[in-house]
């Protein structure tokens, strides 16, 4: 298959401490691939040196055959790589149609937009309630993204994700923080959007991981532990060692989330 994100020896020192060691991971056209990993293995990490948040010390990142390690993160929206983060980001007095018209803004309008008419960007509304409806949302279009629940301000997120067009999505630790029902909700959204397009996910939740992951990397310490089906990581002895002591209890082998 066709690998659309490519690491090779990629490495990350905070003055002596190597928080990331000689990490290559491929990851497949198509696939929703997990990076998973005990407290401190290196995951966030990861993901910014993949999303251009931090520069890598050496090695590569390779992103549909264009070497993009020296990129800004930017550069990386345009080329179709966007990331979400473990906070929900908002504008909390906006609108949730509001707040996805902005994403389109950013993609498809010049960048004075922001400070024409509202009128003006109402041929955006049309795209915006598309987006909602995939995420189903649209029931939710005129309320203020302050008064929504955790789980489907995530929901907003990923619409605005989407209105950026990606073709490789990086979502950082999407069903942090909620409850069983909005986990559901969330974990069956992801498998939607998926379709046609490339999701990397760092995900504690392991019910999440084994239902709807295709490839599963496991990190420890910085380095690359293990990598393979749920089945196979599960089931491999040096990832339930990594996991030994850790307290979750959402999954076989669990992982915590990461500072």
């Amino acid at each position: 298959m066709t690998h659309v994100l490519e690491t090779a020896g990629l490495c990350k020192e905070f003055g002596g401490f190597r928080a990331v060691s000689d990490v290559s991971l491929k990851v497949r056209e198509g696939d929703i691939h997990a990076l998973i990993g005990p407290n401190g293995a290196g995951k966030t990490t990861v993901f910014n040196l993949l999303t251009k948040f931090l520069q890598p010390t050496s090695g590569t990142i390779v992103l549909e055959g264009r070497d993009i390690t020296g990129e800004k993160p930017a550069a990386l929206a345009r080329q179709g790589m966007v990331r979400s983060f473990q906070i929900s980001a908002t504008f909390p007095d906006l609108t949730v149609l509001e707040n996805v018209r902005v994403a389109l803004q950013r993609r498809s309008a010049p960048t004075y937009a922001f400070w024409l008419p509202g009128r003006v960007l109402d041929r955006l509304n049309a795209r915006a309630m598309e987006l909602l409806e995939l995420v189903d949302m649209q029931d939710f279009a005129q309320t203020r993204a302050a008064d929504l629940s955790y789980g489907r301000k995530r929901s907003v997120e990923i619409a605005t994700t989407l209105a950026m067009e990606p073709r490789v999505m990086l979502l950082d630790e999407p069903t942090q923080g909620m409850g069983h029902e909005d986990v559901e909700r969330v974990t069956r959204l992801i498998k939607r959007v998926s379709a046609g397009r490339t999701i990397l996910m760092v995900e504690h939740n392991m019910k999440v991981v084994s239902g709807i992951c295709d490839r599963i990397s496991v990190l420890q310490r910085g380095s690359i532990l293990a990598e393979g089906s749920y089945a196979e990581v599960s089931a491999d002895p040096r990832v339930l060692e990594a996991y030994m002591g850790s307290d979750d209890a959402d999954g076989d082998i669990g992982a915590g989330g990461e500072p």
